[in-house]
Parts: structure tokens; sequence; C-alpha cells
């Protein structure tokens, strides 16, 4: 099982950012799919989580509006769209993949090893 991130680096504030999960070795299509962050000592935190069908998305308050979670089965890919970042976003964001979604970290069977995003002001 693989999950691999890309996509994260340096932005500005208000700038946008599109991340990217490739997964493999797992049925893709089966699993919801989260994005979590966790900022310098901070516990890792839900972002967004999406179904394994796509058909509904799950967000925190502080990124909605903001981010966008999204999935293509075909590429086995789970995408994470970032608009007017802020520097509170800043933290390494992981992908994770899970039987059903959920909040809590634990629920989650497979990690990838995460993608820093860092917004300057």
């Amino acid at each position: 099982v693989q999950l691999v991130e890309s996509g994260g680096g340096l932005v500005q504030l208000g700038g946008s950012l599109g991340p990217s999960c490739a997964a493999s070795g797992f049925t893709f299509s089966t699993y919801a799919m989260g994005w979590f962050g966790q900022a310098p000592g901070k516990e890792r935190e839900l972002v967004a989580t999406i179904s394994w069908s796509g058909g509904t998305t799950a967000y925190a308050h502080s990124v909605k509006g903001r981010f966008t979670i999204s999935r293509d089965s075909a590429k086995n890919t789970v995408y994470l769209q970032m608009n007017s970042l802020k520097p509170e976003d800043t933290a390494v964001y992981y992908c994770a993949a899970g039987r059903g979604s959920s909040t809590y970290p634990h629920s989650y069977d497979y990690w990838g090893q995460g993608t820093q995003i860092t917004v300057s002001s």
C-alpha cells in the first residue's frame, strides 16, 4: 500500500496550492479519503474528507469555503485545492485512507508521508 502526496511548497498569503495524493496497493474506490494537517507542536487534525463515492465531503470549520477536496477513482488520486491561503494554514499535510469518513486520525488505515505547505505573510 502506498499513498504519495505531491504538490506542496511555499506560497504567499492569499495564494493557492493544489496538492494531490496518488494511491496504490488497495481498492481506492472503496475507501474514504481524508487530508489532515499537522502544524509544529500540534496534533494532527482533519482538514477535509470525502466518501468512497465522492458524494459526501466535510471540512474543518477553518477551511470551509477556501479548500475543496475531490477524487478521481480512474486515477486513484485525491486532491485538495487550497485557495486564499493564510499563514495559519502552514503545516505538513497528510492524506489518509479509511473505511469510513471520520474526523479522527485513528480511524484511517493508510497514510502518506506528508507534504509541507508553508504560507508566508
